[in-house]
């Protein structure tokens, strides 16, 4: 893609996703997750009605006398965006990939939290973190991270969700929000996600096709898998085939929910023919 052309995609989805941002998601935004960070503040003298948890003892032994530590909530928090840029998602069956629906996403979740004053980050994963953009606030930024979510070359076509996850809680010290977006057609990241969740506020954005669902009766056909790239004659017409194909599809997308919901992360499911606004609006009311 030359230049030219990378700034008008560019331009198109800041346009579009900036709209929905201010104009939609940011006094979401705000109320789902402004005090959910809390810092501390100071040390004064305990008062009636003071929570007898925040009294700091050792100033207490110091003074001999009740003091209390006293925290506000933080006005800057930190997102984290990460994107699965692996083969499968490059499918689409109707007007759009799934990589283009997931770049919108990304990018409106990033001009949200600019519009709060927040810094955002981004990782790009396949089966290995492939870029790592450390959080950073301001419009510059958040346009580079939309050029890479555009025209990044991923280096492996697999998934691995928890070598991700992994990387996450190994380089975000501080608690972030961090919104995971992938088909999530990965398996074996039960642990890791319940370290990472027990640290940052995390949500699991699936985005799907609905043709990968099921395998229509087409007879014979020749087959690519998009994450390992090889290609398989397939008896689409035989029912045991096509049973089996949506038991693994089903198993996958069962394994994410139930998943995600132990480890106490968020969950947003939305199809590319559906609309993502909706679904996120939905899911910020009800946090």
């Amino acid at each position: 893609m030359d230049t030219k052309e990378l700034l008008k995609k560019v331009r198109k989805i800041e346009i579009k996703t900036k709209r929905l941002s201010n104009h939609i998601f940011s006094g979401e935004y705000h109320s789902s997750f402004k005090g959910r960070g809390m810092t501390f503040s100071e040390v004064r003298q305990y008062q009636y009605g003071d929570d007898i948890r925040n009294i700091d003892w050792n100033v207490t032994a110091r003074y001999n006398e009740a003091h209390v530590k006293v925290f506000e909530e933080e006005r800057e928090l930190t997102m984290v965006l990460m994107v699965d840029i692996s083969g499968s998602e490059g499918f689409g069956s109707k007007s759009q990939f799934k990589k283009d629906i997931v770049t919108e996403i990304a990018a409106t979740m990033a001009f949200s939290a600019t519009q709060n004053n927040d810094k955002i980050g981004l990782i790009l994963f396949s089966d290995n973190v492939e870029l790592y953009i450390p959080p950073k606030k301001g419009r510059s930024h958040v346009l580079r991270i939309i050029r890479e979510l555009i025209e990044f070359e991923p280096k492996s076509q697999k998934t691995d969700v928890a070598q991700a996850l992994k990387f996450l809680s190994g380089t975000q010290k501080k608690k972030a929000i961090v919104f995971m977006i992938s088909d999530f057609m990965s398996e074996d990241y039960e642990q890791t996600l319940k370290i990472a969740s027990k640290k940052h506020d995390l949500t699991g954005v699936r985005v799907y096709d609905i043709r990968e669902e099921k395998i229509p009766n087409l007879g014979m056909v020749t087959m690519l898998d998009a994450e390992t790239g090889k290609t398989q004659l397939v008896d689409t017409g035989s029912k045991t085939v096509r049973m089996n194909y949506e038991k693994h599809y089903q198993e996958r997308v069962n394994y994410f929910k139930d998943t995600f919901r132990k480890s106490g992360a968020g969950i947003v499911n939305t199809r590319v023919d559906e609309n993502y606004v909706t679904k996120l609006l939905g899911y910020f009311k009800s946090r």
